[in-house]
């Protein structure tokens, strides 16, 4: 948060009455404002009788969390995606005098260090060098979602250094230039700059991508009850691989099904529809190619469907799989019957089960 300072050559020095009352509500007033608006040092006249001088002195240093991310989300392949609350990574950065980026990660991490390798490292870069930034930045990055997962790991780096570099600067960027932004540490991941995780990340909720040229981008409402359940099995399936083994050319008449399918999806989270928000959840064109590539998927859609949640699908581009549900038992239930499913193949794995994270990343102490 960045810290205001205040002088009213009227109110100073009122205390415990009612013109002081004013002045403080008016005071968190401003900095409400100062915070949504990214104003920086002027005046501002909050009420009739007062005029406040703000002058502003921003952070040298910021912890964030930034959350892992379900992209695609069955049918909406690169245009839709949601935050999760109960995962993610904790980053903090550093303020340095020498305009250099250095980044630091957890011993036994396969994270790279050097600034031009990591997601991190490429976001903040931008963004110094676009603000012509007199500081450098140290970087250090608690990665708690696996590389590969599927559930935004890049997306979570990228994201949240977008957010936090941005605080450092003043608040100088817009959302949507944060996004951009983090767009590139996704293209360094998977070669593609696509924004279906960073762009949840960063807003919260459910966020719809309208248009890449321009970047248009929607934030859709969240339904009360609605729930994730996410499996993690550890293994990893890297977006660029995945994406290769895709279709170039698909069939008219699944294009015209995937494209009522999202329609009715977004219809579903508007109208808090949760059946027609679970019969949009088919995917015709990405989930039947990239099926193979997670053990027992097929088995684990079926379980999770008898356990009662509306559907789900893979979550990016796997191997985790994410079921949506109406209330925190039934995501429970998923739970479970995930559980069941994976513990007879050996493999490592995670579950999360997750309200839909409507803040998306977040400054914690």
């Amino acid at each position: 948060m960045n810290f205001y300072f205040f002088r009213c050559s009227k109110c100073l020095g009122i205390r415990q009455n009612e013109k002081s009352k004013k002045l403080q509500k008016d005071i968190f007033q401003f900095n409400d404002f100062m915070d949504r608006h990214y104003l920086v040092g002027t005046q501002l006249t909050v009420a009739a009788h007062c005029t406040i001088n703000a002058t502003i002195r921003f952070m040298d240093k910021i912890k964030i969390f930034a959350p892992a991310t379900v992209a695609n989300v069955s049918c909406a392949f690169d245009i839709l995606g949601f935050a999760l609350e109960s995962v993610g990574d904790e980053m903090i950065f550093s303020k340095l005098d020498e305009k250099v980026i250095t980044i630091s990660v957890p011993l036994g991490s396969n994270l790279p260090s050097n600034p031009e390798k990591n997601v991190a490292g490429v976001v903040a870069k931008a963004m110094l060098d676009t603000a012509k930034a007199d500081f450098g930045l140290h970087i250090h990055i608690d990665k708690r979602i696996m590389p590969g997962s599927g559930i935004g790991s890049s997306a979570a780096s990228s994201a949240g250094t977008a957010y936090a570099v941005n605080k450092l600067l003043g608040n100088v960027f817009s959302d949507t230039e944060l996004i951009k932004f983090a767009m590139l540490g996704e293209a360094l991941a998977s070669g593609i700059p696509h924004a279906d995780n960073v762009a949840p990340a960063i807003m919260g909720g459910f966020a719809l991508v309208r248009s890449y040229h321009p970047l248009e981008l929607i934030k859709i409402p969240v339904p009360d009850e609605l729930y994730c359940t996410v499996i993690h099995p550890q293994i990893e399936v890297k977006t660029e691989n995945s994406r290769k083994i895709l279709k170039k050319n698909i069939l008219l008449k699944d294009a015209v099904t995937q494209w009522g399918n999202i329609a009715g999806l977004i219809a579903g989270l508007y109208s808090k529809d949760y059946d027609l928000i679970g019969r949009s959840l088919d995917d015709k064109i990405v989930e039947p190619v990239r099926s193979i590539l997670i053990p027992l998927f097929f088995e684990l859609k079926q379980a999770f469907l008898s356990a009662g949640a509306l559907g789900g699908g893979i979550s990016g581009s796997g191997p985790s799989v994410f079921a949506l549900s109406k209330g925190k038992h039934t995501a429970e239930n998923v739970a479970d019957v995930m559980d069941s499913v994976y513990a007879k193949t050996g493999i490592d794995y995670d579950i999360h089960l997750s309200k839909i994270n409507e803040q998306g990343v977040k400054i914690i102490i």
